[in-house]
C-alpha cells in the first residue's frame, strides 16, 4: 500500500482546482453560432423532441452515459457515519474510476438525511437525469431496503456497491481459488466474519455459484448467528443456522473458507491453523485484514490468501467490477443490474484472470512473471483488458435475460468500440495481422537468448503471422527456453558462431566484402564481423535465406543500422531512410516522422522523409494527412529550421501535389482543425484532420513521441525503418512482447510487398 502523509492527502485533494472531477463540454462552443445551438434558442428543438418520445433523451443528452453516485455519508470507508459532506471526496474519486476505467461520466450526489423515505423520495425523483445510480456507502440495514425499493421504483441500472462490488470480486476470486485448491463448491464450508451488507451480499452470491446454505456459518461482533440467538435483526436472521459453535473460533475448525468483512485482528493464527488442508481465506477488512499476510504465511503455506490491499497478492478491489458493469448495462440501456448479470462479471473476471498477463500489466506491478495460482486469483485493476471482458459479458447477459432495451447483435463490433472509447484500440495492428497471416514469411530474430524474444517467437509461429528464426548459440538459447516454460522445439535455431555454420560464415564475408571492399573493408575484418549476429542476420535477408530481420531489444539502434545499410541499403528510390512511431491515442493513430534516424535533415531530405512516411502510412490503410511541425506558422520566422521546413513544403506542393501536406506550423494548430481554419483559411488542408506529422529535425521527433508516450499515455508502435531494399526493424531497447509481435508483423507484411 503506498505510503503517504496526512499532508500529501490533503494537498493532493485540494491542489490546483479543489477536488478531483469537472466538467467538460463536448461541442463547439467558439462562436456565437454554437452557444445558439447549444442553448437559446437552439436547445428548444431537443426538448420537444424528447417531450414526444423520451428515449430521444438517450440521442440527444448525456443521459446515457452518466451515473449518479449517491451516498448520505453512513458508512464511508472505513471511517464510520461521517456525514453526507464529509463522504464527498470519497463520492469524487469514485467518480474518478468510473471516468478513468469505462469513460462513464459521474454526478456525485450527497443526500443530507438518514430518513429511509426521504432518502428514497430524493432519489427516485433525481432520476431522471442519469443513465444509472451507483448507490454508495449507506450503511446497514438500511441500504437493503434503499436499494430494493429504488430498484423497484426505476427502470435504470442501480446498484449498491458496497454490497455487490465486493461480492461480485471476491466471488470471481472464489471461483479461481476453488479450481486451484481443487474443493468441491456444493461440499466447502465456509464461514463469515462479519454480518452488514457486504457480507450478505458476499454470501448469496456465493450460494448461487454453488456454496450450500447448510455449509455456511456467519458470525457478527457477537459471535455465530445460530438459533439460540435472540438479539438478531431480520437481515442477520436470514443468515441463522442451528450449530453447537458459538464463536468464530468454534466455527473454523475444519472450514474450507474464511469470507472476513469484520474488523482488524478477528481471526488470529490459532484460528487459521484450525481450517481444513488448502483452505481459502478472504481477509478483507479494510484498511488492516482480519489476519495479516505475513501471520496467515508464517501459519500455513497451503492456503490461498486475499485482502483488500494493494501491497498483497490477490487483491479484492471494487473497481475491477463497478465501472465494467455499468458501461456493459448503460450500454444496452439495461432496466436493472440483475442477478444474471452480477454472475456474468463473476464468470468474466474469473475467466481472465486465467488468461496470460500482458507486459504492460506485469511492468505496471514491478512483475517479471504473473500468472493464474495462489497468487493470481484476480486480474489487476490495470489490466486493459477488462473492459472488454466484464463489460461485453455483463451488456449479453442483460440481452439474454431480458432486461435490455437496446440489443447487441455485433459483439466483436461492440469490443472494438469499447477499445476505441478507452484509447485502446489496435485496428491498425489487427488489420496488418490479417494482412501477415495470408501469407507469413520467415523472419530471423538476432537477439534470440532474450526471453521477450522467445515468448513473441512462439506465439508469432502458433499464431501464424511468421516463421521465426532464432540467431544465437543454440545451448544457451535452449536453456533459457527450459527455465521459462517456451516451447520452441519446433522453432529453427541457427548459431552463426558454430564450426559447422564456417561455410555459410564464409560465404556471408564474402558478400559484405564485395560491397564494402572499396570502402576499406578487407575480407578478414568481414570474416571477423560476421560473428555480430546483426551482420550475419543482414546477411541472411540479403541472400533471401530469410525474409525479414528484428534486432535491438538488447543493442543499440546504430549497431543494427549500420549492418543493414552495409549489406541490404537503401531502395533504389530513396536517398534517405527515417523511421516513423505509430502513436495510438485516445483520438485515433498518429504517424511521427522522423523520430529515430536523421539529426538534423535539409529542406530536400525532408522531401524524402515525407514522400517516404506518405508511402508508409498508406501502407496501413490510411490515408496520410501530413504536416511540417515546428514553432512558426507559415514562414512567421526566419530562422535556419523554419526556412528550411518552409522551403521543404515548397517543394512538396510543386513536385508531389498527390501528397497532402501543409507546414511549417506549430503543433497546436496541425492538430486543432478549426483553429487552423480560423487564422489560416489559406492552408491546403482546409478541414481535414491531420493524422501524420513530419518533424523539422531528430531531436524534436524523438522528444514529441517519448513525450506523448509517458505524458499522453499513447502506445506507441515502432519505430518502423523506412527506405530499406529488404525488411529489417530495430526495437525499442526492452521492448516488451507485444511490441517485438507488432513489429515482426510490420515486418512480414513489409516482406510481402
Amino acid at each position: 500500500m503506498a505510503k503517504f502523509t496526512k499532508q500529501d492527502a490533503l494537498d493532493y485533494h485540494s491542489m490546483g482546482r479543489p477536488g478531483k472531477i469537472q466538467v467538460i463540454p463536448t461541442k463547439p462552443y467558439q462562436t456565437q453560432r454554437d452557444l445558439s445551438l447549444a442553448y437559446s434558442p437552439g436547445v428548444a428543438d431537443p426538448c420537444l423532441e424528447i417531450e414526444k418520445n423520451p428515449e430521444d433523451a438517450y440521442k440527444y443528452t448525456a443521459k446515457g452515459n452518466l451515473v449518479a453516485v449517491i451516498s448520505n455519508g453512513t458508512a464511508v470507508l472505513g471511517l464510520g457515519d461521517i456525514g453526507a459532506l464529509a463522504g464527498k471526496p470519497v463520492m469524487e474519486g469514485k467518480g474518478l474510476l468510473f471516468k478513468i476505467n469505462a469513460d462513464i461520466d459521474v454526478f456525485d450526489i450527497e443526500i443530507s438525511t438518514k430518513d429511509i423515505d426521504k432518502f428514497i423520495e430524493t432519489v427516485i425523483e433525481i432520476a431522471p437525469t442519469f443513465g444509472g445510480i451507483n448507490l454508495e456507502d449507506i450503511k446497514a440495514p438500511e441500504c437493503f431496503e434503499i436499494e430494493r425499493r429504488v430498484k423497484e421504483a426505476l427502470d435504470i441500472p442501480v446498484m449498491h456497491d458496497d454490497q455487490h462490488g465486493t461480492a461480485i470480486i471476491s466471488a470471481a476470486g472464489l471461483v479461481g481459488a476453488l479450481e486451484i485448491s481443487g474443493k468441491d463448491v456444493s461440499k466447502v464450508k465456509m464461514v463469515v466474519s462479519g454480518a452488514g451488507a457486504s457480507a450478505s451480499a458476499c454470501t448469496k452470491l456465493y450460494m448461487a455459484l454453488g456454496v450450500r446454505k447448510e455449509n455456511i456459518i456467519m458470525c457478527d461482533s457477537k459471535g455465530v448467528l445460530n438459533t439460540r440467538r435472540t438479539d438478531l435483526n431480520e437481515a442477520k436472521k436470514e443468515f441463522m443456522v442451528e450449530s453447537d459453535a458459538n464463536t468464530l473460533s468454534d466455527a473454523l475448525k475444519g472450514a474450507d473458507i474464511f469470507l472476513g468483512l469484520s474488523v482488524k485482528g478477528a481471526m488470529s493464527k490459532e484460528m487459521l491453523a484450525s481450517m481444513a488442508p488448502s483452505p481459502i481465506v478472504f481477509a478483507m477488512a479494510n484498511p488492516d485484514p482480519e489476519i495479516t499476510y505475513e501471520d496467515a504465511l508464517d501459519t500455513r503455506t497451503d492456503l490461498i490468501f486475499a485482502t483488500g490491499r494493494s501491497d498483497y497478492p490477490n487483491q479484492i478491489n471494487n473497481v475491477l467490477g463497478f465501472p465494467f458493469i455499468f458501461r456493459g448495462a448503460l450500454d444496452v440501456r439495461s432496466t436493472a443490474i440483475n442477478e444474471e448479470m452480477k454472475l456474468a462479471a463473476v464468470y468474466a473476471l474469473a475467466a481472465l484472470a486465467k488468461e496470460p498477463v500482458p507486459d504492460v500489466v506485469k511492468k505496471a506491478y514491478n512483475k517479471t512473471e504473473m500468472s493464474f495460482g495462489r497468487e493470481y486469483i484476480v486480474p489487476k485493476p490495470l489490466d486493459p483488458r477488462l473492459i472488454e471482458y466484464v463489460a461485453v459479458a455483463v451488456a449479453k447477459a442483460a440481452v439474454d435475460s431480458g432486461v435490455a432495451r437496446k440489443v447487441i447483435t455485433d459483439w466483436d463490433a461492440y469490443k472494438q468500440e469499447l477499445r476505441q472509447r478507452m484509447g485502446i484500440d489496435h485496428a491498425i495492428m489487427r488489420n496488418m495481422t490479417v494482412k501477415a497471416k495470408t501469407n507469413p514469411k520467415r523472419v530471423v530474430f538476432t537477439d534470440a537468448a532474450n526471453i521477450k524474444v522467445l515468448q513473441a517467437a512462439r506465439i508469432v509461429k502458433d499464431d501464424g503471422i511468421a516463421f521465426p528464426v532464432l540467431l544465437g548459440r543454440k545451448d544457451r538459447v535452449s536453456k533459457i527456453a527450459l527455465e521459462n516454460g517456451i516451447d520452441i522445439n519446433d522453432i529453427e535455431i541457427v548459431d552463426s558462431t558454430s564450426p559447422e555454420n564456417e561455410p555459410l560464415r564464409l560465404k556471408y564475408a564474402e558478400l559484405l566484402y564485395q560491397k564494402r571492399q572499396r570502402k576499406g573493408l578487407s575480407l578478414i575484418e568481414a570474416t571477423r564481423l560476421m560473428y555480430n549476429r546483426n551482420y550475419y542476420g543482414a546477411a541472411m535477408v540479403e541472400l533471401g535465406e530469410v525474409d525479414a530481420m528484428i534486432s535491438g531489444t538488447t543493442t543499440k539502434y546504430a549497431d543494427v543500422m549500420r549492418p543493414a545499410l552495409q549489406i541490404i541499403g537503401k531502395d533504389e528510390n530513396v536517398k534517405k531512410i527515417a523511421g516513423m512511431y505509430i502513436m495510438n491515442t485516445k483520438r485515433g493513430h498518429y504517424f511521427f516522422a522522423d523520430t529515430t534516424v536523421n539529426e538534423d535533415p535539409s529542406a530536400e531530405d525532408l522531401v524524402d522523409i515525407t514522400t517516404l512516411t506518405h508511402s508508409a502510412v498508406k501502407a496501413f490503410g490510411i490515408d496520410p494527412v501530413m504536416a511540417i511541425v515546428s514553432y512558426s506558422n507559415f514562414g512567421s520566422s526566419e530562422d535556419a529550421t523554419s526556412a528550411k521546413s518552409s522551403k521543404a513544403i515548397s517543394l512538396l506542393h510543386k513536385n508531389h501535389p498527390e501528397v497532402m501536406i501543409d507546414g511549417e506550423m506549430q503543433a497546436n494548430f496541425a492538430l486543432n482543425r478549426e483553429m487552423r481554419m480560423e487564422r489560416y483559411p489559406f492552408s491546403k488542408l482546409g478541414l481535414r484532420d491531420v493524422n501524420t506529422l513530419i518533424f523539422p529535425n531528430l531531436t524534436s521527433g524523438n522528444i514529441a513521441y517519448k513525450m506523448m508516450q509517458e505524458i499522453g499515455s499513447s502506445e506507441a508502435i515502432g519505430p518502423i525503418l523506412m527506405g530499406l531494399k529488404k525488411p529489417v526493424h530495430v526495437l525499442q531497447l526492452s521492448s516488451s512482447v507485444r511490441e517485438i509481435i507488432d513489429m515482426t508483423t510490420i515486418a512480414v507484411v513489409d516482406a510481402q510487398s
